[in-house]
C-alpha cells in the first residue's frame, strides 16, 4: 500500500489520505480475508516518517530523535529495524 500526495493535496489533513487510502485497500481485497492490517500500516508510515526526520535533521539522530518526540535509544532501535543508515 502506497499513499501518493500530489501538490494540489496539500491541504487535505494526513488522516484523509489515510482513510481514502484504507477505503482502497479495503476496496480491492473484493471480500478476501485480511490480518496484520496494523502492523501492515505502521510499517508503512513508520520508515518514511524516520527518514524524513533524519533528512530534516541533517542526519543528526539527536535531533531526529527530539523532531519525532522519541527517545534516541528508540530511534537507533528503529533505524536498525528498517535498515536504514
Amino acid at each position: 500500500m502506497s499513499i501518493k500526495i500530489s501538490c494540489e493535496d496539500a491541504s487535505i489533513p494526513l488522516r484523509s489520505h489515510v482513510q481514502t487510502a484504507l477505503s482502497d485497500y479495503f476496496e480491492k481485497l473484493d471480500g478476501h480475508p485480511t490480518c496484520g492490517l496494523y502492523k501492515l500500516i505502521i510499517t508503512e508510515v513508520e520508515k518514511p516518517l524516520l527518514e524524513a526526520a533524519l533528512r530534516h535533521a541533517g542526519g543528526n539522530q539527536t535531533r531526529a530523535a527530539e523532531i519525532l518526540g522519541i527517545n534516541r535509544t528508540t530511534l537507533r532501535k528503529k533505524l536498525r529495524l528498517y535498515d536504514i543508515d
